[in-house]
C-alpha cells in the first residue's frame, strides 16, 4: 500500500501542507466547522481541529477506495470469513441486529435465530436475579453478581457497567480478572457466599487465569459450609464448551453460548454482556444494542466522505503514517467513562498491533500506534503537558457528555468548559509575541526570559465527540464507532484486525515455566530467565 499511487499522492500533499497552521485555516474559513462535523442521533463528531483541508479528505477517501474498504465492509456484513488466519467470520455487528433481520449465513446456517435465543436466555436469567425470583441455596435474595473473565471477556462488560452506573439496578456487579490473588481476595472478603452469584466467562472453559479464579471462587463458596449442590444456583457460565462447564458443576441451563465468529474484544454485545445485563436490566441493555446498531447502519450505508467511523480511521492513518505520530490519546470528560480508554486500548492495539499483512508478508509501513488515556479533567494535570509543549505529535479524542443527571454545583459546566478549552488551546497555541504581551508588567529581562516557556506551538490535532447525555444508546453508538474505525484501519493497512497470535506465545512459555518455579531440576532457558526463576525459588524458601 505504501507504494500505491494514492499513498504517494498523500505523502506529497502532506509535505505541501505541513507548514499550514490550523489557526490560520479557521481565520480564513468561517465555515470550517460547518463543513467538518457530522451528527447522528444526538452525537456530534467535530473533526475541524485537524491538520487537513478538503483536498486532504478527498485524497484520504480515495485511499480507502483504493484499499477496497467498501468491498471489505460489505464482506464483513454478509458474514464472509474475513478473519483469514483463523478462517472465521467477524460478525459482532450481527449481535446488534433485530430478531427479524435478514438471514446471515455462516457455514450454511442462519445465525440470527441462535444468537437471539442465547441473548434472550441470558437476559431472562439476569432479570430473574434482579427481581429476586432466583435466590441462593439458602433462599436468600441475590445481592452481588461477580463476573470472572479476562481480556475481552472482562474489559468491555466492566467498562460498560461503570459507564452506565447511573442506570444500575439493585444487584451489585463486580469483576475479577487478574491472576494475582489480591484481585479475588479483596473482592470476596466483602461478599456473602449465600447471596452471591458468579459468571465464568471463557469460550473454551480452559482460559488459565479465568479457571484459576473460578476454582478459587468455588472453594470460597464451599469453605463457607454451603453444599456442593448449591453450585448450580450460585454459578453460571458463558462458554462454547457446555460439557466442561457441567463438569465444573454448572448446569446446562445456566451456560450461555459464545460464538466462534465473535472475538473477545468485540463480544460485549453477546452473552459476554451478562454482567451488564444484571447491572442495568433488559430494557437498558437492548437500548445499548440499539445504539450500536444505529452506528452499524450509518457505517454500512453512508458515503465515505460523511461516514463517521471511516473519517475517524482516515484521520488516524493520516497522522500515524504521514506525520509520524507515535500514539493517540482518548479522553472522556466523564467520571463514569473512566474505563473507556482501557477498553479502547485493547480494541485498537490488539487488533492493529500487527507487522504482517493478511497474506503473511511484512508490512512496509507503520500500523497500530500506542493508545492511552485517562479521564478529564484529571489528566490535564498529568500528561497534557506533553501534548501541548512536548516534541511528539499526539492526536486527541475528546468525549464529552453535554448534560448530567447530577446537579452538584457548577462541576459539570466547569468540566465541559475545560474540555472545549483544551481542544482550542491545542489547536491555537500561543505565539512568542502573545506570551510577551501577557508578561508586559514584568521588566524586559524577566519578560524575555520567561516568554519562551509560555509559548505553545499549537497546530495539535483533536476530534471532539459530544453526546447529549451518557445513555446506553449513546455508549453503544460510541463503542461501535471505534470498532468500525479499527476495522477500517486494518483494511487500509492490509492487516487482519481480528486475530491476536502475539498474545498466545507468552501463554505457551508460561505453561513451561510455572512447574519449574517449584522444582529444583535443571533450567534450559536463557541466563536471564533462569536467574529470575532461581530468585523466585530462593524467595519461596526464605
Amino acid at each position: 500500500m505504501t507504494f500505491s499511487e494514492m499513498w504517494q499522492q498523500l505523502a506529497e500533499h502532506q509535505k505541501a501542507t505541513a507548514a499550514i497552521h490550523m489557526r490560520d485555516q479557521f481565520a480564513e474559513d468561517v465555515d470550517r466547522f460547518d463543513n467538518m462535523h457530522e451528527t447522528l442521533h444526538g452525537l456530534l463528531f467535530d473533526y475541524s481541529k485537524n491538520r487537513i483541508n478538503e483536498e486532504t479528505i478527498v485524497l484520504l477517501c480515495q485511499l480507502a477506495e483504493a484499499a477496497k474498504l467498501p468491498e471489505a465492509m460489505e464482506a464483513m456484513r454478509r458474514g464472509d470469513k474475513i478473519n483469514t488466519s483463523e478462517q472465521r467470520a467477524a460478525l459482532h455487528t450481527a449481535l446488534r441486529s433485530s430478531e427479524n433481520a435478514a438471514p446471515i449465513m455462516v457455514d450454511g446456517e442462519n445465525i440470527i435465530p441462535k444468537l437471539h435465543r442465547e441473548l434472550n436466555r441470558a437476559l431472562a436469567f439476569a432479570e430473574r436475579i434482579i427481581s429476586g425470583d432466583r435466590t441462593g441455596i439458602t433462599g436468600q435474595r441475590i445481592t452481588d453478581f461477580v463476573h470472572i473473565g479476562i481480556g475481552g471477556s472482562d474489559l468491555g462488560p466492566q467498562m460498560c457497567a461503570q459507564s452506565l452506573y447511573d442506570y444500575r439496578k439493585n444487584v451489585r456487579v463486580h469483576f475479577i480478572s487478574n491472576s494475582d490473588d489480591a484481585d479475588i481476595a479483596q473482592k470476596l472478603e466483602k461478599l456473602n457466599p449465600e447471596t452471591t452469584v458468579f459468571s465464568i466467562a471463557s469460550k473454551s472453559f480452559a482460559t488459565p487465569e479465568t479457571l484459576l479464579n473460578a476454582h478459587a471462587a468455588r472453594n470460597w463458596y464451599k469453605a463457607a459450609g454451603l453444599p456442593e449442590s448449591g453450585i448450580a444456583r450460585h454459578f453460571s457460565a458463558i462458554s462454547s464448551d457446555v460439557a466442561a462447564a457441567e463438569n465444573f458443576g454448572i448446569p446446562a441451563e445456566c451456560v450461555f453460548a459464545m460464538f466462534d465468529w465473535v472475538g473477545g474484544r468485540y463480544s460485549v454485545w453477546s452473552t459476554i454482556g451478562l454482567p451488564l445485563m444484571v447491572a442495568v436490566g433488559e430494557t437498558r441493555f437492548r437500548e445499548f444494542l440499539s445504539g450500536a446498531h444505529a452506528m452499524d447502519e450509518h457505517f454500512f450505508n453512508t458515503p465515505l466522505r460523511r461516514n463517521i467511523p471511516v473519517l475517524m480511521a482516515l484521520l488516524h492513518i493520516w497522522y500515524n503514517n504521514f506525520y509520524g505520530s507515535e500514539g493517540h490519546t482518548t479522553v472522556p470528560y466523564s467520571h463514569n467513562m473512566r474505563r473507556f480508554t482501557s477498553w479502547l486500548n485493547q480494541l485498537d492495539m490488539e487488533s492493529c498491533g500487527k507487522s504482517r499483512t493478511v497474506d503473511g508478508e511484512r508490512v512496509s509501513h507503520k500500523t497500530g500506534g500506542i493508545v492511552f488515556g485517562e479521564e478529564g479533567v484529571n489528566c490535564q494535570h498529568a500528561y497534557f503537558q506533553l501534548l501541548h509543549q512536548g516534541t511528539r505529535l499526539i492526536p486527541v479524542d475528546f468525549i464529552v457528555p453535554m448534560t448530567t443527571p447530577h446537579q452538584v454545583g457548577r462541576q459539570h459546566r466547569f468540566t465541559v468548559a475545560n474540555a472545549f478549552a483544551q481542544a482550542e488551546a491545542l489547536m491555537k497555541g500561543k505565539t512568542l509575541e502573545e506570551a510577551r504581551a501577557e508578561l508586559a508588567d514584568l521588566p524586559k529581562a524577566g519578560r524575555e526570559s520567561l516568554a519562551p516557556h509560555k509559548e505553545f506551538p499549537g497546530n495539535r490535532p483533536s476530534n471532539s465527540f459530544l453526546i447529549d447525555r451518557l445513555t446506553p444508546f449513546n455508549l453503544g453508538m460510541l463503542m461501535a464507532a471505534y470498532e468500525h474505525r479499527t476495522f477500517a484501519e486494518g483494511v487500509i493497512w492490509g492487516i487482519n484486525p481480528f486475530d491476536q497470535w502475539g498474545v498466545e506465545y507468552g501463554k505457551v512459555l508460561a505453561k513451561k515455566i510455572e512447574p519449574e518455579l517449584n522444582q529444583a531440576h535443571g533450567l534450559t532457558h536463557d541466563s536471564s530467565t533462569n536467574g529470575l526463576i532461581r530468585f523466585y525459588r530462593k524467595c519461596q524458601q526464605d
